[in-house]
C-alpha cells in the first residue's frame, strides 16, 4: 500500500513483541495468532491474550503488545491501519452504515472481538493483502461490516483514554457539561455549577444526567479525572502525587484508593506495567 490508499497492511511473523507503547491518528485493526501469554495494553486496560486475538484500536488510543509469558516462536501479526475519515460523517449517518458508525465510536475504548469472530474472519484478513484495487477496498469494507454486527465484542477501557475524551450524547446539554468537565477537571466543579451550565435546577439536572448517561454526575467527573491521571502516568515522569493534584484530587490517599477501586491496580503498578524505556508516539 502507498500514501493515498484507503488502508495500509503490515504483516509480520516473529518470535517476540518489541514495538513500544504508542498511539497514532489512524484506526488500527490488529490480528494476532499463536501468542498465548502475551500482554495486551490498550489505554488503561491490561490483560494476557489467548492463541487468537483481534482488536480494533481507535484514534490516539495508547496501545502495545508485550511478549510477557508468550513462549511461541511463530507469532503472526497482521495490522491494518486506516484513517478515521475513511468515511465522511454524512455517509456514516446513512442507515446502511449504522453498525459501522457504532463500531467506530466503540473503537475509542478499544474493541476486543470474540475468539469465534476472530477465527471466522482470519482467512479473509490473511488474504486481504493479496487483493488489489477496488476489490481490496470492497473486501475491507465487508470485513468492517461483519465485525460491526458480530456478537460478544468487549470494550477494553472503562473510559475514553485517547486524546479526544469528549463522549457523544444525544443531548446538547449533556455534551456541553462533559466538554466543560474535560477542560476543567483539575478544578472543583460542583453539581451546582454543572446544573447552571445546563440551565436546570440541581435536582432536575442530576436526574437528567443519570438518565442520559447511565452514570451519576459525580461518577462521570471521577472517571474523567482518573482517565487523565492514567494518561499522565503513561505519558509523563511526574510524581504520582503531582499527577493526582493536577487531576483534581487534593488527597493522595483518596486518589490511590479510588484509582485501585476503579482499575484494580495502584497508580504505581499501572505506571510500571505501561512503562517502556523506548516509548514513541507517532
Amino acid at each position: 500500500m502507498t500514501i493515498g490508499d484507503c488502508f495500509t497492511i503490515f504483516e509480520r511473523t516473529k518470535t517476540r513483541f518489541d514495538f513500544p507503547l504508542h498511539y497514532h491518528e489512524e484506526m488500527e485493526l490488529n490480528f494476532i495468532l499463536n501468542a498465548k501469554g502475551a500482554k495486551r495494553t490498550i489505554g488503561n486496560h491490561i490483560a494476557e491474550i489467548e492463541d487468537i486475538e483481534l482488536v480494533l484500536v481507535g484514534p490516539n488510543l495508547p496501545h502495545v503488545w508485550k511478549t510477557y509469558k508468550c513462549k511461541s516462536k511463530n507469532i503472526l501479526e497482521i495490522t491494518i491501519q486506516f484513517h478515521k475519515d475513511l468515511f465522511e460523517e454524512k455517509l456514516l449517518r446513512r442507515n446502511q452504515l449504522h453498525f459501522i458508525r457504532e463500531l467506530f465510536e466503540k473503537s475509542k475504548r478499544g474493541v476486543l472481538f470474540s475468539p469465534l469472530t476472530a477465527a471466522s474472519i482470519s482467512s479473509r484478513i490473511k488474504l486481504l493483502s493479496s487483493k488489489t484495487g477496488f476489490d481490496s477496498v470492497l473486501e475491507f469494507l465487508s470485513i468492517l461490516h461483519d465485525l460491526s454486527v458480530s456478537r460478544n465484542m468487549i470494550l477494553l477501557t472503562d473510559i475514553h483514554t485517547g486524546a479526544n475524551t469528549v463522549k457523544t450524547y444525544n443531548s446538547r446539554r449533556i455534551e456541553k457539561v462533559t466538554e466543560y468537565l474535560n477542560l476543567n477537571f483539575d478544578k472543583p466543579v460542583p453539581l451546582s455549577e454543572a446544573a447552571k451550565l445546563a440551565n436546570m435546577t440541581e435536582v432536575s439536572f442530576s436526574r437528567f444526567f443519570k438518565a442520559q448517561t447511565g452514570t451519576s454526575y459525580i461518577d462521570c467527573l471521577l472517571e474523567i479525572r482518573l482517565e487523565n491521571a492514567s494518561r499522565l502516568l503513561i505519558d509523563t515522569h511526574e510524581s504520582v502525587s503531582k499527577i493526582a493534584f493536577n487531576c483534581g484530587f487534593n488527597n493522595i490517599s483518596n486518589f490511590n484508593r479510588l484509582f485501585k477501586k476503579k482499575k484494580g491496580t495502584t497508580p504505581k503498578e499501572f505506571r510500571d506495567s505501561n512503562t517502556s524505556e523506548n516509548r514513541i508516539f507517532i
